[in-house]
């Protein structure tokens, strides 16, 4: 009985509350809201070309361009980075320009399509800076006569528009020898390594001017060689860095781009002598580092480009253009603590043969200047000959006229070419 009690009351309220709502006046609606205006059309993202992996960079409009391609990473410490430096060095000092590049293109096929795409994409200026870029460059230079290609360190050129470059850093790594050798001398370990990259001319020139700096100071020493058929790899370069010295190498050289063959050193207890880039030489056992200075040399050729004047062909440039440098001996360095302790004579030598080659009185061709003995005793460049620029650059079977070829390992050197 008291539940229907209790139902009947909440009945009669439920009823009295609908009718109090219906009969209450309707809320104001709200005021329309002014149609969006459309929404503006979004700018299309930029068209990013992509060729075997590889992104091609846009030219700038009214300028000139200029394209780099780079064989390793631009900041690796030793080749990539002195020709990624130098790119700058042009865009700081040549009016007008825009500068881009890619990195990490292996030589070859993937090359070609880099070089085509740069052309296609009207870049003005286009460095390739590795050996295996010639034979790809050559081919697409002769798709794009109004592109201007430089290879850097080949021995092609057609004379219009595919130019080869090189710099004589035989210069330096014969007076990286001399220290080299006084410094193993004095450590009573007369024994080098020389740690090379591909068995081409370059490496082997270079291996050369090593050793016969090498035997200005120290006679009685050898060098030995191993090949890493890399130029960039910084996990190879340290085991094969780390061979030459277990194998009993006091100094050891490096043909390849990162300064792995001083960290090693560090950890032996012995030196390493870096190349390339003038930052490489950052640990104690650095002894040196012949490094480059592009900046100055591309800014010319983009400028002569720019203006008309430049005629490609094989342009070789030596110490006396302020391109090459050896690193404590240049101004405003300081000599490495594997260096100031040297016997001083050998350290005013090497002063006096620097100070010769900045002023252009003594070049590559006096580096290998006669008499030159290989490491079998014969007699390759007899005395009062000097090698011409064709032998400095070319194997016999090249074919093109050389008498004194690169293909031969100087008196010192203990290992033997390959096949």
């Amino acid at each position: 009985m008291k539940k229907t009690y209790v139902w009947r009351i909440l009945s009669v309220l439920l009823v009295a509350t609908m009718v109090l709502v219906a009969c209450a006046p309707a809320a104001p609606a709200a005021p329309a809201e002014e149609p969006a205006a459309p929404a503006a059309e979004a700018p299309a993202a930029p068209v990013v070309e992509e060729v075997g992996g590889f992104q091609i960079p846009d030219v700038e409009e009214g300028k000139f361009n200029i394209a780099m391609v780079l064989i390793g990473p631009h900041n690796d410490g030793g080749w990539s980075q002195a020709h990624y430096e130098g790119l700058e060095y042009v865009a700081q000092n040549v009016e007008n320009t825009h500068i881009a590049y890619i990195e990490n293109v292996p030589e070859g096929a993937d090359s070609e399509q880099v070089f085509r795409s740069l052309a296609r994409k009207g870049f003005n200026l286009i460095f390739g800076t590795s050996f295996g870029f010639m034979d790809p460059m050559e081919v697409v230079a002769g798709e794009f006569p109004d592109t201007m290609f430089i290879h850097l360190t080949g021995i092609k050129s057609n004379t219009t528009n595919f130019g080869n470059l090189m710099g004589a850093m035989e210069d330096m790594k014969y007076l990286a020898g001399m220290l080299a050798g006084a410094r193993a001398k004095q450590d009573g370990n007369p024994k080098l390594g020389y740690m090379a990259t591909f068995p081409i001319p370059e490496e082997i020139r270079l291996g050369n001017a090593i050793a016969l700096g090498m035997k200005k100071t120290c006679p009685e020493c050898t060098m030995d060689v191993r090949w890493i058929n890399t130029w960039h790899d910084p996990v190879i370069e340290k085991e094969a860095a780390a061979s030459l010295f277990d194998a009993g190498a006091q100094v050891v050289f490096t043909g390849a781009d990162t300064p792995a063959v001083a960290d090693v050193a560090q950890e032996k207890g012995k030196w390493g002598v870096t190349y390339d880039w003038y930052g490489s030489c950052k640990v104690d056992a650095c002894l040196t580092a012949p490094y480059w200075v592009w900046g100055p040399v591309y800014a010319k050729i983009a400028q002569g480009v720019i203006d008309g004047t430049y005629v490609p062909g094989w342009d070789y440039f030596d110490a006396e253009t302020g391109a090459l440098g050896l690193y404590g001996f240049m101004e405003g360095q300081e000599l490495t603590k594997g260096v100031a302790d040297l016997d001083p004579a050998v350290i005013e030598m090497v002063r006096e043969t620097l100070a010769k080659m900045l002023a252009g009185e003594f070049t590559r061709f006096d580096v290998f200047s006669g008499e030159i003995k290989d490491n079998q005793g014969n007699v390759i460049v007899p005395a009062g000959e000097k090698l011409e620029q064709i032998d400095l650059d070319a194997f016999p079977e090249y074919g093109l006229g050389c008498k004194y070829c690169m293909k031969w390992w100087a008196d010192g050197i203990t290992a033997e070419l390959p096949q």
